[in-house]
């Protein structure tokens, strides 16, 4: 199994688009979007985390953080995807500790509309 990322400190959501419940964006309007993600790892002693950007349940953006004698990594990644109405991008977790939460900012995912079809 895997775990959503849900990024719950939303500093602009244009649209409302994005769901902090949920973790995940649902597209309103086709087009090609832009999409970034930066995850902190909270490592220790060999650990490693995958966070991948899904769409509609398919890998589109892979990375990895691996310990390497530091408690912390980052693991980050873009891409740019066209999307239609109703399709689903969010940040799946596959293994390993994110750190942050709300009083820090040190994961991050965002996106945007580049051009509507």
């Amino acid at each position: 199994g895997y775990e959503v990322l849900r990024f719950d400190d939303v500093v602009t959501n244009v649209g409302n688009a994005y769901e902090a419940a949920s973790g995940k964006f649902t597209c309103p309007m086709p087009g090609v979007y832009f999409f970034a993600y930066h995850v902190l790892m909270r490592g220790g002693d060999g650990t490693s985390m995958w966070a991948d950007l899904m769409k509609n349940g398919q890998v589109r953006a892979s990375a990895i953080a691996q310990d390497a004698d530091q408690n912390y990594d980052y693991a980050s990644n873009s891409v740019i995807l066209h999307l239609d109405v109703g399709d689903e991008v969010f940040i799946k977790l596959d293994g390993g500790k994110v750190h942050g939460g709300n009083t820090n900012k040190y994961s991050t995912f965002s996106g945007f509309i580049i051009y509507p079809d």
